[in-house]
């Protein structure tokens, strides 16, 4: 009983290796290209918000330049980065720009200003401004694409093509759970929550450093 469900359920996760990261590739690419065209089409409403309709603002360094910068940027990194996740091609690198970009923007526009506690903090996770920032969508965005980050495109993938074309699809060394794993995992952490709250970005980077410096947890 327990040989038949173990079968069906390997069977099952190999399958799923081709299917799950060709969907969020395809919804994160619809997203952001969509986005993107909006963007390039529109008008820059960087520009035209008051300023006391900003949340938090364009944290640095993104606040040190200008605003029509900022939606150029903003424009055809959307439009660059989902052609990428569509194709498959350096997936992880353009998963994590698509993050920072969705990052700085939910800082920009969505995060709440200010907040005293989580229960407070936890009063944005609305679609729907209601007065405490709305950030449920940007990071709902963000929770699709760090599968992307620490799993790759899958199978049907041009990054996946590529490994098997220079022959290194067979020779990837198996390091999971040693402190490099655990320092990059903290390292991805970082750059996510960064631009939203500096001190847990900084924490994670901290957290990165510690547990790749660590003898006992590197083999």
């Amino acid at each position: 009983m327990f040989d038949l469900y173990d079968n069906l359920t390997a069977r099952l996760r190999a399958g799923g290796n081709y299917v799950w990261p060709l969907v969020l590739r395809l919804i994160m690419f619809w997203e952001f290209w969509e986005s993107g065209i909006e963007k390039l089409h529109g008008q820059n409403w960087f520009a035209e918000i008051p300023w006391a309709d900003w949340q938090k603002g364009f944290p640095w360094p993104f606040g040190a330049i200008s605003q029509d910068l900022n939606w150029m940027a903003a424009t055809w990194g959307e439009l660059i980065f989902s052609v990428m996740i569509l194709l498959g091609l350096f997936t992880r690198f353009s998963a994590i720009s698509l993050i920072v970009i969705t990052a700085v923007a939910t800082a920009a526009v969505h995060w709440p200003a200010d907040w005293s506690s989580y229960e407070q903090l936890w009063a944005g996770y609305v679609i729907t401004s209601k007065g405490a920032g709305n950030y449920k969508l940007p990071l709902l965005f963000i929770v699709i694409l760090l599968p992307l980050v620490f799993h790759g495109g899958g199978k049907i993938s041009l990054d996946h093509l590529l490994l098997k074309l220079t022959g290194r699809d067979t020779n990837t060394v198996d390091r999971i759970g040693d402190g490099i794993a655990a320092a990059l995992m903290f390292a991805v952490l970082g750059v996510t929550t960064l631009f939203l709250e500096p001190i847990w970005g900084l924490s994670f980077f901290g957290l990165a450093i510690i547990t790749g410096l660590t003898p006992a947890l590197r083999r």
